[in-house]
């Protein structure tokens, strides 16, 4: 019994459900409440991550990279697989390459718009070259699949196999790449006391959970606040549905930002982007295979492609060591050219 009401959280049917019965005034007092579990979150997640960095000695934008990302994509990747597990298979495809696409173009291209965002090429030049192979792997055998099956393309169990050992390669490389830059590039504190350890990790492990809780439980209800106010169901589900799987990591990035360390943005970023894509899809298509729709080739995959090679060439040509405000507004400006294609 008790797993069943978790499998119906995890799919989101029994939160629809109860979203559907409540009052209005009660769906508007839980978002506030569900806002304010990812502020906290967030802001306890990153006061976590600076500490960790003083403590270990490990740059901001590696732990952004790995910890954080690899905590912020989780709740998806367990939505996507017990989507997929539960006969809703193209959620997963939907999920990953959707937030990869929001995190780079709409939460990437804000931050530059809102700070100056600097460039470890050290990170950039190897996880970013991890997340752009992944996301061309990702198409090209989408593509093949288009090519050679006679009925609706899928990405078979083999493929999220494969996926999951590339997976297990991305970490480990992580965790070399890691102790070579850490014991380069130490991270100094600041003359304050540092948190015991067991103190960080509560801060972490604690703003993590409110912020997937909390982004979990804002989408439904949100969505149906939408639905009384007349909002059509097409526009929900490409704004509020679609966003919400990018809230952690939208959550991440603004309390970076408030808090002066939009490095750890930039690191999140492109971790979460190498988790989707082999971490969600690759668990997902491990469970059931994935069913590609036909907007995916003509506009999903091609914007992917488009907004991350976009962020792979400023890293490549940037010599001032900063993102540039201009190049977060042409990522922002891509993002939204895609939301209204959608609409189309």
């Amino acid at each position: 019994m008790d797993f069943n009401i978790i499998q119906m959280i995890i799919d989101g049917a029994f939160l629809i459900g109860v979203a559907e019965k409540a009052p209005t005034l009660i769906l508007l007092l839980v978002v506030v409440i569900c806002i304010a579990m990812l502020s906290k979150g967030a802001d306890w997640m990153i006061d976590g991550v600076v500490e960790l960095a003083h403590y270990t000695g490990l740059p901001r934008i590696v732990i952004g990279a790995t910890i954080i990302s690899l905590g912020t994509t989780t709740p998806e990747a367990v939505v996507s697989v017990m989507a997929a597990w539960m006969g809703n298979p193209g959620l997963a495809l939907g999920n990953a390459v959707g937030s990869m696409i929001v995190n780079t173009g709409l939460i990437f291209g804000m931050t530059c718009l809102l700070a100056t965002v600097p460039m470890n090429r050290f990170v950039l030049n190897r996880t970013g070259w991890v997340q752009d192979g992944a996301a061309t792997l990702l198409v090209a055998l989408s593509v093949i699949s288009f090519a050679v099956m006679a009925g609706k393309p899928v990405l078979n169990r083999w493929v999220g196999f494969l996926f999951l050992v590339l997976l297990a390669a991305y970490m480990y490389a992580s965790y070399a790449w890691a102790r070579r830059l850490g014991s380069r590039d130490v991270e100094k504190s600041d003359g304050h006391d540092l948190m015991a350890p067991g103190k960080i990790w509560s801060f972490i492990a604690g703003g993590l959970f409110l912020v997937a809780l909390g982004a979990r439980i804002l989408v439904p209800f949100a969505s149906e606040i939408a639905k009384r106010a007349g909002v059509p169901d097409d526009i929900i589900a490409a704004t509020l549905v679609a966003f919400g799987t990018s809230l952690p990591e939208l959550m991440t990035a603004i309390a970076a930002v408030r808090k002066g360390h939009p490095e750890i943005t930039v690191g999140n970023i492109v971790g979460a982007n190498v988790l989707n894509c082999l971490f969600v899809i690759g668990a997902s298509a491990s469970a059931s295979p994935l069913l590609i729709p036909n907007n995916f080739y003509y506009l999903h995959f091609p914007t992917m492609l488009f907004i991350l090679f976009s962020f792979r060439f400023f890293v490549s040509t940037n010599k001032s060591g900063l993102f540039s405000r201009w190049q977060g507004a042409w990522l922002l400006g891509a993002y939204l050219v895609y939301l209204l294609l959608s609409f189309q």
